[in-house]
C-alpha cells in the first residue's frame, strides 16, 4: 500500500480540512503546545522573546484559534462574514442586500462587518471571525495588511474581494475597474465641450478606489492637453452637507470652472441643491457629472448625469462565486469585470 505523503512542514490533514492547529504552531515555534496556548491567551506570563517567536509561527501558519466545538469547527459554519468600509453609505448597503439575499436562499447567513476604511481594524476583524470558523469571507477592496492576505490564503476556505477590479487577489474577485469608471465620465465631459473640469470628493485619503477614479479622470484631461490637476476634497463623511460645502470651496476657487465630476451621488445632489438656492444654472454656468447610479439621481431639478455600477448584481455575483465553491466546483470566471455605464441627463 502507497504510504500517504507527509503534509508540509507545520500543516496536518484534520478530518478532510487544511485547518492548522495549535501542535502544528507548536511544532514550528519549537515550543510546547501549551507554551503556545499561555503566549497567546496569557502573553505576560511568558517571555517577549517566547512571545515573537509564537507569532512568528503563527503568522507563517495562519494559524486561527479554534472558539467553537471540534466537529463543527472542522466542518465550517454557514456563516458568512461579509466586511465593508461602512455600513452608512448607500453603496456598500445594496452590495451587501444581494450577497445576502443570495447567501440566505441557499442556507447561509451573513455577518456583517465595517471597517470605516481602517485597513488595521480590517485585519483585527478577520482574525476575529476566523476562529467562529465560517465556510468562506467576503471582503471589500484589494489592499488589505499584508498579515491580512497572508492569514486568509494560509486559511484556505473561499475568499472573494468585491467593489474593486484588479490584480493580484487573494482567491475570487468582483468589482469594477475604478480608473475606467473615472475616465468614463472625464470623456463625457469633453465631448460635450467642457475644458476647465475639476474633481470633487471627500475622504479620498482613506477611500483609495475614489482616487482611483480622479486619476483616470485626470490621465483622461492630460491626454487632451488640458488643466488635469484640479482636485477639491475634505476629510469629512460623504453627505449632502459635504457635496454643498466642496462645491462652494471650487466655486470660490476657481469661478472660471465649466464643470465638475463629483467622486459619488450623494456629493453631487448636495450640490445641484445648493446650485438651485443660490441662482446657479446647472448645466449652462457649471455642468455636473458624478458616480454610482443611485435613484435619487432622476429625481433631482436638473436630473443627474452619473457612471452607474449595477451593485446589487455585485453581491449577487460574488455570493455566487462563493456558492460555487462551496460546492466543490472550480468557478469558470473567478475574476468578474461587473462593468459600469454612463446615464447621461440634464446636469451635463
Amino acid at each position: 500500500m502507497a504510504k500517504e505523503k507527509p503534509s508540509p512542514r507545520g500543516r496536518r490533514r484534520h478530518h478532510g480540512d487544511n485547518r492548522v492547529t495549535i501542535n502544528d504552531v507548536a511544532k514550528e515555534a519549537g515550543v510546547a503546545p501549551i507554551t503556545v496556548s499561555r503566549a497567546l491567551n496569557t502573553p505576560d506570563k511568558v517571555s517577549a522573546k517566547l512571545r515573537e517567536r509564537v507569532d512568528q509561527a503563527v503568522t507563517s501558519l495562519g494559524y486561527v484559534p479554534n472558539l467553537i466545538a471540534g466537529g463543527l469547527a472542522s466542518a465550517g459554519t454557514r456563516v458568512i462574514p461579509v466586511v465593508v468600509p461602512s455600513l452608512s453609505i448607500l453603496t456598500f448597503i445594496e452590495v451587501v442586500h444581494g450577497i445576502q439575499q443570495t447567501l440566505e436562499d441557499a442556507g447561509y447567513q451573513v455577518l456583517l462587518g465595517s471597517t470605516d476604511f481602517d485597513l488595521d481594524r480590517e485585519t483585527s476583524l478577520i482574525d476575529s471571525v476566523l476562529g467562529y470558523s465560517p465556510s468562506g469571507v467576503i471582503l471589500t477592496g484589494l489592499r488589505h495588511n499584508d498579515s491580512t492576505v497572508q492569514r486568509l490564503k494560509a486559511w484556505g476556505r473561499p475568499v472573494v474581494e468585491i467593489m474593486e477590479l484588479g490584480l493580484p487577489c487573494i482567491d475570487m474577485n468582483v468589482g469594477v475597474d475604478n480608473p475606467r469608471a473615472g475616465a468614463c465620465m472625464a470623456h463625457h465631459l469633453l465631448d460635450r465641450g467642457y475644458r476647465r473640469i475639476a474633481f470633487l470628493g471627500v475622504g479620498m485619503a482613506r477611500d483609495y478606489r475614489a482616487r482611483q477614479r480622479f486619476e483616470g479622470h485626470r490621465e483622461v484631461l492630460a491626454a487632451a492637453g488640458v488643466e488635469s490637476d484640479l482636485l477639491f476634497a475634505s476629510e469629512e463623511p460623504s453627505s449632502y452637507a459635504a457635496g454643498r460645502r466642496v462645491f462652494l470651496e471650487a466655486l470660490a476657487a476657481r469661478p472660471d470652472l465649466d464643470a465638475l465630476h463629483f467622486a459619488n451621488d450623494n456629493l453631487a445632489a448636495g450640490a445641484i441643491l445648493e446650485a438651485n438656492r443660490q441662482g446657479i444654472r446647472v448645466p449652462e454656468d457649471i455642468a455636473i457629472g458624478s458616480y454610482l447610479g443611485l435613484s435619487l439621481g432622476e429625481h433631482l431639478s436638473p436630473t443627474l448625469t452619473t457612471v452607474s455600477v449595477p451593485r446589487f448584481e455585485m453581491g449577487v455575483e460574488a455570493a455566487k462565486l462563493l456558492l460555487e465553491r462551496l460546492e466543490g466546483r472550480s468557478p469558470s470566471q473567478p475574476r468578474i469585470d461587473i462593468g459600469y455605464r454612463l446615464i447621461a441627463r440634464e446636469s451635463t
